[in-house]
């Protein structure tokens, strides 16, 4: 798996389009928090947080995440060696799982050099380091899990096609939907009775109560709950091509 895993991460790095990811995720989110003006903007805003980074990114990494993970089945299919990787000596769940923790390296690269950002922030606050420091790290584990549930999402996408611009298009309504879809479900006067459980459905729920700065374990199940989820339905999915 080791070995399947490497492969992976390497063709990231050794393309453009790792380094394209990173380079606009940070872009987009340097512009709308250091440029732009605006309510996102942190000199703009005059407090010493990072809210506006943790509010940006979920919606950035909506379309960077499956752009990352469409190939990792689709282009498979397209090229008739899924036959050839699913005969190697390992399970399928293995094989999933080294092309998921490769996806999600890239996404983890991605987030590093924004801890530039919580230097500045800190360093920006008056006196130095008046910047809640256990809210920015509950937000950034946060975000984090998001990524991570995104890329699952991202990596079943992949398996349904062996077009991977569809598989784009369906992780993205798929994320969009995990996001922040029960959300607008729960608005829906139907809905009314059961509209906490809804919304305890999504990921925005359990992603703006780890941005508190309280790490819940219930929030912790719910997100591997959900990862575990998606890519045991990838499982399925890869299955069903021996039935």
């Amino acid at each position: 798996m080791f070995t399947l895993l490497k492969k992976e991460v390497n063709n990231f790095f050794s393309s453009i389009t790792g380094y394209i990811v990173i380079i606009v995720f940070l872009v987009v989110n340097s512009l709308f928090i250091w440029v732009f003006p605006g309510n996102n903007n942190i000199l703009d805003g005059g407090y010493a947080t990072l809210d506006s980074l943790f509010a940006i990114a979920p919606w950035i990494f909506l379309f960077l995440v499956p752009a990352v993970t469409m190939r990792m089945f689709a282009d498979e299919k397209r090229s008739g060696t899924i036959e050839l990787l699913l005969t190697r000596p390992l399970s399928d769940f293995q094989i999933i799982f080294a092309k998921y923790l490769a996806a999600l390296i890239l996404v983890l690269f991605s987030l590093l050099p924004t801890l530039i950002y919580f230097y500045s922030v800190y360093q920006l606050g008056n006196p130095v380091g008046n910047i809640d420091t256990g809210g920015t790290w509950g937000s950034y584990i946060g975000l984090f899990f998001l990524a991570a549930i995104y890329v699952a999402i991202g990596i079943l996408s992949s398996s349904f096609t062996d077009n991977q611009i569809v598989a784009f298009i369906i992780g993205m309504l798929l994320c969009f939907i995990a996001y922040i879809g029960f959300d607008f479900i729960s608005e829906l006067s139907f809905f009314k009775s059961f509209e906490a459980l809804i919304i305890n459905l999504g990921i925005n729920e359990h992603y703006k109560s780890m941005s508190r700065g309280v790490i819940d374990s219930r929030d912790i199940i719910y997100f591997v709950s959900v990862i575990a989820f998606f890519l045991l339905i990838t499982k399925t999915i890869l299955q069903s091509r021996k039935w």
